[in-house]
Protein backbone atom coordinates (compact mmCIF):
# COMPACT_ATOMS: atom_id res chain seq x y z
CA UNK A 1 0.00 0.00 0.00
CA UNK A 2 1.30 3.45 -0.88
CA UNK A 3 1.17 5.63 2.21
CA UNK A 4 1.07 8.93 0.35
CA UNK A 5 -2.11 8.28 -1.63
CA UNK A 6 -5.66 8.24 -0.32
CA UNK A 7 -7.91 5.41 -1.50
CA UNK A 8 -11.10 7.24 -2.50
CA UNK A 9 -13.13 4.01 -2.45
CA UNK A 10 -12.96 4.03 1.37
CA UNK A 11 -13.94 6.55 3.99
CA UNK A 12 -11.09 8.67 5.27
CA UNK A 13 -11.42 7.02 8.67
CA UNK A 14 -11.07 3.57 7.11
CA UNK A 15 -8.09 4.78 5.15
CA UNK A 16 -6.43 6.13 8.31
CA UNK A 17 -7.04 2.89 10.20
CA UNK A 18 -5.66 0.86 7.30
CA UNK A 19 -2.48 2.94 7.42
CA UNK A 20 -2.22 2.50 11.19
CA UNK A 21 -2.42 -1.25 10.65
CA UNK A 22 0.17 -1.19 7.84
CA UNK A 23 2.63 0.81 9.95
CA UNK A 24 2.03 -1.01 13.25
CA UNK A 25 4.98 -1.86 15.45
CA UNK A 26 4.23 -4.61 17.93
CA UNK A 27 7.39 -4.06 19.98
CA UNK A 28 6.57 -0.40 20.60
CA UNK A 29 2.90 -1.22 21.23
CA UNK A 30 3.85 -3.84 23.83
CA UNK A 31 6.24 -1.42 25.54
CA UNK A 32 3.54 1.23 25.75
CA UNK A 33 1.03 -1.27 27.17
CA UNK A 34 3.53 -2.43 29.81
CA UNK A 35 4.25 1.20 30.70
CA UNK A 36 0.54 1.71 31.46
CA UNK A 37 -0.71 3.51 28.36
CA UNK A 38 -4.46 4.13 28.84
CA UNK A 39 -5.52 3.15 25.33
CA UNK A 40 -7.26 -0.12 24.51
CA UNK A 41 -5.75 -0.24 21.00
CA UNK A 42 -2.13 0.70 20.37
CA UNK A 43 -0.54 0.31 16.93
CA UNK A 44 2.88 1.52 18.05
CA UNK A 45 3.38 4.26 15.46
CA UNK A 46 6.08 6.83 16.16
CA UNK A 47 5.95 10.59 15.72
CA UNK A 48 7.56 10.72 12.25
CA UNK A 49 5.04 8.16 10.98
CA UNK A 50 2.16 10.20 12.40
CA UNK A 51 3.58 13.36 10.84
CA UNK A 52 3.81 11.55 7.51
CA UNK A 53 0.14 10.58 7.78
CA UNK A 54 -0.78 14.14 8.71
CA UNK A 55 0.90 15.25 5.50
CA UNK A 56 -1.06 12.72 3.47
CA UNK A 57 -4.45 13.70 4.89
CA UNK A 58 -3.79 17.42 5.31
CA UNK A 59 -5.91 19.72 7.41
CA UNK A 60 -9.35 18.15 7.76
CA UNK A 61 -11.61 19.27 10.61
CA UNK A 62 -14.15 16.47 10.15
CA UNK A 63 -11.50 13.75 10.19
CA UNK A 64 -9.73 15.40 13.15
CA UNK A 65 -12.99 15.33 15.13
CA UNK A 66 -13.62 11.69 14.24
CA UNK A 67 -10.11 10.74 15.32
CA UNK A 68 -10.30 12.75 18.56
CA UNK A 69 -13.56 11.00 19.44
CA UNK A 70 -11.89 7.61 18.89
CA UNK A 71 -10.71 7.52 22.52
CA UNK A 72 -9.71 3.85 22.54
CA UNK A 73 -7.01 4.16 19.83
CA UNK A 74 -3.72 5.84 20.76
CA UNK A 75 -2.77 6.85 17.23
CA UNK A 76 -6.20 8.39 16.56
CA UNK A 77 -5.78 10.69 19.55
CA UNK A 78 -2.23 11.63 18.55
CA UNK A 79 -3.03 12.30 14.89
CA UNK A 80 -6.21 14.35 15.48
CA UNK A 81 -4.54 17.62 16.58
CA UNK A 82 -2.17 17.42 13.61
CA UNK A 83 -5.13 17.46 11.22
CA UNK A 84 -7.02 20.39 12.74
CA UNK A 85 -6.09 23.84 11.51
CA UNK A 86 -5.58 26.23 14.43
CA UNK A 87 -8.00 28.71 12.84
CA UNK A 88 -10.74 26.07 13.07
CA UNK A 89 -10.30 25.64 16.81
CA UNK A 90 -12.62 27.84 18.82
CA UNK A 91 -12.24 28.36 22.57
CA UNK A 92 -15.37 26.23 23.07
CA UNK A 93 -13.98 23.37 20.99
CA UNK A 94 -10.61 23.60 22.76
CA UNK A 95 -12.44 23.36 26.06
CA UNK A 96 -14.43 20.35 24.83
CA UNK A 97 -11.24 18.59 23.68
CA UNK A 98 -9.54 19.36 27.00
CA UNK A 99 -12.51 17.91 28.87
CA UNK A 100 -11.88 14.59 27.09
CA UNK A 101 -8.23 14.05 28.03
CA UNK A 102 -7.22 10.41 28.53
CA UNK A 103 -4.40 11.11 30.94
CA UNK A 104 -1.62 10.22 28.52
CA UNK A 105 0.98 12.99 28.61
CA UNK A 106 2.06 12.01 25.10
CA UNK A 107 -1.41 13.03 23.92
CA UNK A 108 -1.21 16.31 25.83
CA UNK A 109 2.23 17.11 24.45
CA UNK A 110 1.07 16.65 20.85
CA UNK A 111 -2.15 18.56 21.47
CA UNK A 112 -0.12 21.53 22.73
CA UNK A 113 2.65 21.30 20.16
CA UNK A 114 0.50 20.64 17.09
CA UNK A 115 -2.45 22.83 17.90
CA UNK A 116 -2.98 24.77 21.14
CA UNK A 117 0.20 26.84 20.95
CA UNK A 118 -0.89 28.07 17.51
CA UNK A 119 -4.31 29.45 18.43
CA UNK A 120 -4.93 33.16 18.87
CA UNK A 121 -6.31 32.57 22.36
CA UNK A 122 -3.34 30.52 23.67
CA UNK A 123 -2.54 33.03 26.43
CA UNK A 124 -6.14 33.14 27.62
CA UNK A 125 -6.22 29.35 27.57
CA UNK A 126 -3.02 29.29 29.63
CA UNK A 127 -4.58 31.70 32.17
CA UNK A 128 -7.60 29.43 32.56
CA UNK A 129 -5.69 26.16 32.76
CA UNK A 130 -3.04 27.29 35.24
CA UNK A 131 -5.75 27.93 37.85
CA UNK A 132 -7.47 24.58 37.33
CA UNK A 133 -7.67 22.00 40.12
CA UNK A 134 -7.03 19.14 37.68
CA UNK A 135 -3.28 18.34 37.35
CA UNK A 136 -3.63 17.23 33.71
CA UNK A 137 -5.03 20.62 32.77
CA UNK A 138 -2.19 22.37 34.61
CA UNK A 139 0.20 20.07 32.71
CA UNK A 140 -1.29 21.49 29.50
CA UNK A 141 -0.77 25.01 30.87
CA UNK A 142 2.88 24.20 31.55
CA UNK A 143 3.34 22.85 28.02
CA UNK A 144 1.69 25.98 26.63
CA UNK A 145 4.05 27.97 28.81
CA UNK A 146 6.98 26.90 26.66
CA UNK A 147 5.32 28.48 23.63
CA UNK A 148 4.35 31.63 25.52
CA UNK A 149 7.65 32.25 27.33
CA UNK A 150 8.62 35.21 25.17
CA UNK A 151 5.17 36.76 25.25
CA UNK A 152 4.61 36.82 29.02
CA UNK A 153 7.76 35.54 30.77
CA UNK A 154 7.01 36.68 34.33
CA UNK A 155 3.58 35.06 34.39
CA UNK A 156 4.94 31.80 32.95
CA UNK A 157 7.93 31.71 35.31
CA UNK A 158 5.76 32.41 38.38
CA UNK A 159 3.33 29.64 37.44
CA UNK A 160 6.13 27.14 36.79
CA UNK A 161 7.72 27.87 40.17
CA UNK A 162 4.40 27.57 42.02
CA UNK A 163 3.57 24.34 40.21
CA UNK A 164 6.99 22.91 41.01
CA UNK A 165 6.39 23.67 44.71
CA UNK A 166 3.16 21.64 44.61
CA UNK A 167 5.30 18.57 43.95
CA UNK A 168 2.51 16.93 41.96
CA UNK A 169 3.77 13.82 40.13
CA UNK A 170 1.77 14.70 37.00
CA UNK A 171 3.23 18.18 36.62
CA UNK A 172 6.52 18.10 38.52
CA UNK A 173 8.94 17.19 35.72
CA UNK A 174 7.53 19.63 33.19
CA UNK A 175 7.35 22.35 35.87
CA UNK A 176 11.04 21.74 36.59
CA UNK A 177 11.88 21.89 32.88
CA UNK A 178 9.95 25.14 32.39
CA UNK A 179 11.49 26.70 35.51
CA UNK A 180 14.94 25.73 34.27
CA UNK A 181 14.33 27.65 31.05
CA UNK A 182 14.29 30.86 33.12
CA UNK A 183 17.45 30.09 35.09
Amino acid sequence: MELDKIDTSKSKMQSVKQRFFALRNGVVADMLRKAGSPYRIIFGLNLPQLQQLAGVFGKDEELADLLWNDKSVRESRLLAPMLLDASALSPAKASAWLNELTGATEELDLLCHSLLRKVDFAEELFDTLCHDDEPLRRYVALRLGFALMNRCPEKIRDFAVKEKEKNNPVTLNVARQLSAEFE
